[in-house]
């Protein structure tokens, strides 16, 4: 049955079994419970792979290139910062996009609720989980915080509770302490007084050295010693005469034998008693925990499934995040804004894009172009933010979003290597999803980086005419759109602009793409801030030439306006 899960081979299936049972392994994975995978001695990384195939293999597909699973694994990284409980975390991590619009959609209503109540009871809410360690106990006295929050005209679940049934079950699940079963003291006046006598007879059994040579000096005769025994037990300990004659040693050899002999069988039957009672009442507890066990179990769902929506709420609430409207192609978004930059504390220019959904701008695929650090790659980005953001169930960082739900996501950033095993190891990452028939979006960075301008641009073409044919979807970042030339009628390209420096003599850069206008690299800004900041004549003279090249006045215009 183990085997039947995606990474379980023989080896982890022996040390799921030997340490869980596979019965209870089985349900740790269909759970999504990593850490208890975890805790049977598995790796993290992989408790986590074999959780995230079994409960969404398919969806882990439409992550196509490591690109695309460098954005997915960032954003569950984020999104778990604002998990309520380590379980909701645990849970987050094994996240992965729906491949049905219908299951997206379920989702994103449950964090919306979820939304309602982190703005109209955060606090309480978040408090509600305060001390939560994952046991019965724990899960129910959560389910009754959350009661008494006041979230349950939000959470139907919480407000389906039988409230007097968990009392019950909490207060017997309070008297049992911990997983041993022992009970707690408070619970049974009879049991703690036979717990405080057992103390007061160890205490007596610490002391019997000193006791028995006491005793020894005092006694003439051993009716004495025995009659001192007793009476001094019965005062220390609180056990009855009969009880302490009853545990007098009758064969001793002296009076230190005697003692410790005598105090060895009434610390054996007084805790003969304690034992005796407690079993007593454990069973009791324990029948009024089973008799609410089905409220006990709802409880542990729902407080699981509350935590879980509330931590992807909490996320959403943090960034402002909205949700998407799902459409049959494409993806359209006004406002939107990158999470990467957001969370190394960068300042953000909100953008608006689209591609194959036309209410931002037509086409289904673009071209875009721009000035170097002008923002090209953060616009593939934050697409793929959005699409798999989306394709999760979770709200998206945008004021405005129309989304569907791919069945590939096929991001390539730029990378530095330039060689034909690069080449062809991204071919074969970009191009299948486009010759399967699949309904791929495909995010392409400087394409020209990983071969020769000429070829890179015959390439780019190819693959902007492929993806026009198979009716995907798709932007493609280059400095080479002079050379894709003629495109086919439905593409389209665009520019990032820079323009100018600022008082920093940094590019000033307008990041939102202008639909239809090819963007340009301004080079004399680049060549403005490097006469600007030389320092040495020689220097100066290099970049002067320079300036001619790419004009004196608008070099010169450039830094009359710095």
């Amino acid at each position: 049955m183990l085997e039947e899960y995606w990474g379980v081979g023989p080896k982890t299936r022996d040390l799921l079994a030997d340490s869980l049972g596979e019965e209870d392994a089985v349900e740790a994975i269909e759970r999504s419970d990593v850490r208890r995978l975890v805790d049977a001695g598995l790796p993290r990384g992989r408790a986590t792979r074999i959780v995230r195939r079994a409960k969404g293999g398919e969806g882990l597909d439409v992550l196509t290139t490591r690109d695309s699973r460098d954005v997915y694994k960032s954003l569950l990284e984020r999104i778990g910062d604002h998990a309520v409980t380590d379980e909701a975390a645990d849970r987050v991590t094994v996240m992965t996009p729906f491949t049905e619009t219908e299951k997206a959609e379920r989702r994103l209503g449950r964090v919306e609720e979820a939304r309602d109540a982190v703005e109209a009871h955060g606090e309480e809410l978040v408090g509600a989980f305060e001390g939560y360690d994952e046991t019965d106990r724990a899960r129910v006295e959560t389910a009754l915080r959350l009661r008494e929050a006041g979230v349950g005209d939000i959470f139907d679940g919480v407000a389906s509770l039988d409230e007097g049934a968990l009392r019950d079950a909490v207060e017997a699940l309070g008297s049992l302490d911990g997983e041993d079963g022992t009970v707690a003291r408070g619970a049974d006046d009879d049991l703690d007084t036979l717990r405080d006598r057992l103390e007061a007879v160890r205490e007596l059994e610490d002391e019997a050295l000193d006791f028995a040579e006491r005793l020894s000096t005092e006694a003439l005769d051993a009716d004495e010693l025995r009659e001192g025994f007793v009476d001094h037990v019965v005062t220390e300990a609180d056990v009855t005469y009969e009880r302490a004659r009853d545990a007098v040693e009758t064969e001793a050899l002296d009076a230190t034998d005697f003692v410790t002999g005598s105090l060895r069988n009434l610390l054996d039957s007084v805790r003969g008693d304690v034992e005796g009672r407690e079993e007593q009442v454990a069973g009791r507890l324990r029948e009024a925990v089973e008799e609410n066990r089905d409220a006990v179990e709802e409880a542990s769902e729902v407080v699981r499934e509350v935590a879980f929506v509330a931590s992807l709420a909490r996320f959403a609430d943090a960034h402002d995040m909205t949700s998407p409207e799902f459409v049959d192609e494409g993806v359209a978004v006004r406002g939107a804004r990158n999470l990467a930059l957001v969370g190394r504390g960068e300042d953000v220019q909100p953008v608006d894009y689209a591609v194959g959904a036309d209410e931002v701008a037509e086409g289904d695929v673009a071209v875009l172009t721009g000035a170097n650090s002008g923002g090209k790659t953060t616009v593939l980005e934050t697409l793929c933010e959005v699409v798999l953001l989306a394709g999760m169930g979770v709200p998206v960082p945008a004021d405005e979003a129309r989304v569907s739900v791919f069945d590939d996501v096929v991001f390539h950033r730029r990378h530095s290597s330039f060689n034909a095993g690069v080449l062809e190891s991204t071919l074969r990452s970009v191009v299948p999803p486009l010759t399967d028939g699949d309904d791929a979006l495909m995010l392409v960075d400087e394409f020209e980086a990983i071969t020769e301008p000429g070829s890179a641009a015959d390439l780019l073409h190819g693959l902007v005419t492929l993806t026009v044919d198979r009716d995907a979807v798709g932007v493609f970042v280059t400095h080479l759109a002079d050379d894709l030339e003629p495109l086919p009628d439905e593409a389209r390209v665009d520019g990032i602009f820079a323009e100018g420096l600022d008082d920093e003599l940094e590019l000033d850069v307008d990041y939102q793409p202008r639909f239809g206008t090819v963007g340009r690299s301004t080079p004399e800004f680049i060549v403005s801030r490097l006469i600007a900041r030389s320092d040495g004549r020689d220097d100066r003279a290099g970049y002067d030439v320079l300036a001619r090249s790419v004009g004196v006045e608008k070099v010169q215009r450039t830094l009359d306006e710095v």
